[in-house]
């Protein structure tokens, strides 16, 4: 008879963690004896239990597996037999013998059976004790597990329904232990994955590759309406001892978790979006650049659309009615949304909305409300139909509606509008709209104060500035004014033509330092007395230091002006200068040159004499005046572009209107950063004989 597996060698205790399956390392001695008390059967784990061989026991005394008893008392082989046969099957501890000699205590399990002829045999099943206590313990502690582990716990047969589960599973799925026996996995585990998870489990039970952690979205029969999110871990059954196949599995709900990692991210995402808008929202003093930074803070981080609009009364002090209609211009709009969301958010300049309208809720209260994109909201909010039905149609499925605020007083209002592809607004998007708003009213108000002082310091200066110069047989003039950008404000540049007895023509530029309705003031004023002094001072030297005077008595700290007096009769022309970029002159030949040879302190320093030049200017030349805006500009010095306003200057040999134009176009490509003038005048000489002047 062939023997068993060998024992170990080591005795690892009765509790122990080693591989494959916990029956796997149990040995299970079969051994039979007859009615002589003696060994007549001997099956292949007896060997590997108690060491002898099947030709060393079989036929010797049942009493070779046990230790010799005490003197005068029954040996423990008879007493096994006399209660298999009394009781029909008996169970217990005895110490049994090992051939070597050793004795180790053992389980037997013994029970009488009848053989073909009608001979009595007692049948043994033996195993050692400390094998039985692990076993023993290991399935209570399995026992254990099932009855009071948190964590879900279930098997699943090879055909993924369910075999055992614990009441932990259970109650994370709503329903009795019983309810799930027999039932496929997938009518308790009802997923929205496209059956992603179904072809997971059955990929697990198929090529017995485990998975671990895999979080699973899902909702049970018995909480319907209650979004679970589970950590999964499915591993193949080992089916040691011809047990089942199928699938074991751990699963434990982290709804809570995932709900707090979310609503962490969703936190951090709104503080990031929250610090990128306050980058973005406010670089300009432009009331629509402001608003249309709003909108793109917002698309499509925060929402799939967006508009800016400004109430009428933003400039008035108009208490408001919710009675009446409200009337909003539309000043910046975006979505990422395909048409019509487009024409619906960008489609209209001035709005109309009807009494009672939830725009009127908004801004009665101040607080951003969220509606759904119903029925009931367009034809409550929306005038036209086909507007309306525009917005039905244009795939918002809700819109938060935020008032702006600023200094106490609603400037307008944003709207927010999300499509189904999102979630819908919550409490903490609300919020994140309010801060937005509340801090792009802020820029908003700034920007629309601005603009308003803005427009008194252009009409002042357009105002001050000569809307058509005088005009002259002996001189022809082309003049272009071109404010700088809108962040530099307006400046103090200006510019005059006088005409003045004899002919005479006197040509004036100048650049009041700094911007804004102080400089426009003072470039006004210093334009009015320098054409008054033009007419009762003949030398520009005197009429710079009376100009001096007067811009220190004014307060004006720094400004440059150039002074040129022509005279037709003579040709000659005298030049004072007050710190102002020195004019050039293109002589009919082609040539050009600047005239530098007094260039002066500017305007209000005071205390410095101003000196004279003086020129002849043939027929036919051309000179240009101009302030620093044209050759000064970013990434470019004076110098530069001094050398390029001479190049275009050389090539002004025809009309002078057009000579202008190209001359702007070639150095000022673009806005300028700060005010520019230019001023080109063609001389003429009169002609002695009568004719029209020569040129």
């Amino acid at each position: 008879m062939p023997a068993g597996r060998p024992r170990a060698d080591t005795d690892p205790g009765p509790l122990r963690s080693e591989p494959g399956a916990l029956l796997e390392h149990v040995s299970v001695a079969v051994f039979g004896v007859d009615a002589d008390e003696r060994i007549c059967f001997w099956g292949p784990g007896a060997e590997d239990l108690f060491g002898h061989d099947p030709e060393g026991a079989l036929s010797e005394p049942a009493g070779l597996l046990f230790p010799e008893p005490p003197p005068g008392t029954p040996g423990a082989a008879e007493g096994l037999t006399r209660r298999a046969r009394t009781l029909g099957y008996w169970r217990g501890r005895l110490s049994a013998r090992h051939r070597d000699g050793t004795v180790f205590g053992c389980g037997f399990r013994v029970f009488p059976v009848t053989g073909p002829t009608g001979s009595s045999v007692v049948l043994g099943l033996a195993a050692r004790g400390d094998e039985l206590d692990r076993v023993k313990t290991n399935l209570a502690f399995l026992d254990a597990l099932f009855e009071t582990c948190p964590i879900g716990l279930l098997m699943l047969d090879e055909d993924l329904r369910y075999v055992h589960l614990n009441q932990a599973l259970a109650d994370m799925d709503g329903m009795p232990v019983e309810a799930h026996l027999g039932r496929p996995m997938e009518e308790i585990m009802i997923t929205s994955d496209g059956g992603e998870y179904e072809r997971m489990v059955r990929a697990v039970a198929a090529e017995g590759r485990p998975v671990v952690g895999t979080l699973v979205g899902l909702r049970t029969p018995g909480r319907p309406d209650r979004d679970q999110v589970r950590s999964v871990s499915l591993f193949a059954l080992s089916q040691a001892g011809d047990t089942r196949p199928g699938l074991g599995g751990l699963m434990v709900d982290v709804t809570e978790r995932e709900q707090a990692i979310l609503a962490a991210t969703a936190a951090r995402q709104r503080l990031a979006l929250l610090d990128r808008a306050t980058a973005r929202i406010g670089t300009s003093l432009d009331v629509d650049v402001t608003a249309q930074e709003l909108v793109d803070a917002a698309v499509p981080d925060f929402a799939d659309a967006a508009v800016v609009e400004l109430v009428d009364w933003m400039d008035e002090p108009e208490v408001f009615d919710p009675q009446l209609p409200l009337v909003t211009h539309r000043i910046a709009s975006g979505t990422v949304l395909p048409p019509p969301a487009p024409e619906l958010v960008g489609g209209l300049e001035t709005v109309s909305y009807p009494p009672g309208s939830r725009i009127h809720q908004v801004l009665r209260t101040g607080r951003p409300v969220c509606f759904p994109v119903d029925e009931q909201f367009a034809t409550t909010t929306v005038l036209e139909p086909a507007r309306a039905r525009i917005l039905l149609e244009s795939g918002l499925a809700c819109i938060v509606i935020t008032p702006l605020i600023a200094r106490g007083t609603v400037q307008g209002l944003t709207v927010f509008g999300r499509s189904p592809a999102r979630p819908a607004f919550d409490d903490q998007d609300l919020s994140l709209a309010s801060e937005l708003s509340s801090r792009a009213a802020l820029c908003l108000d700034n920007a629309r104060l601005y603009s308003r002082v803005q427009a008194i310091a252009l009409t002042l200066q357009r105002a001050l500035l000569p809307t058509s110069l005088a005009a002259s047989p002996h001189v022809r003039v082309a003049h272009r004014y071109v404010p700088g950008s809108h962040a530099a404000e307006v400046g103090g540049d200006w510019y005059d033509v006088i005409n003045l007895s004899g002919d005479r023509v006197a040509l004036v530029v100048g650049d009041v330092m700094g911007h804004g309705v102080r400089a426009a003031a003072d470039m006004g004023r210093l334009r009015i007395t320098a054409k008054t002094l033009a007419r009762h001072i003949e030398e520009p030297d005197v009429l710079l230091a009376e100009l001096d005077a007067c811009a220190q008595e004014a307060g004006i700290e720094l400004a440059t002006c150039l002074y040129l007096l022509y005279d037709p009769g003579s040709g000659r022309a005298r030049i004072g200068n007050a710190g102002h970029p020195p004019p050039l002159v293109r002589r009919p030949d082609g040539t050009v040159e600047a005239v530098d040879e007094v260039l002066g302190v500017p305007l209000g320093v005071g205390g410095h004499p101003f000196a004279t030049t003086e020129i002849d200017l043939s027929a036919g030349a051309t000179v240009a005046l101009y302030t620093d805006g044209l050759i000064e500009a970013r990434g470019r010095d004076i110098d530069e572009g001094t050398a390029r306003l001479r190049a275009e200057l050389g090539r002004a040999s025809g009309p002078l209107e057009e000579a202008a134009d190209r001359i702007l176009a070639r150095l000022l490509p673009g806005p300028p950063h700060d005010d520019t003038v230019l001023v080109l005048a063609r001389v003429r000489r009169p002609d002695r004989s009568g004719g029209p002047p020569a040129s």
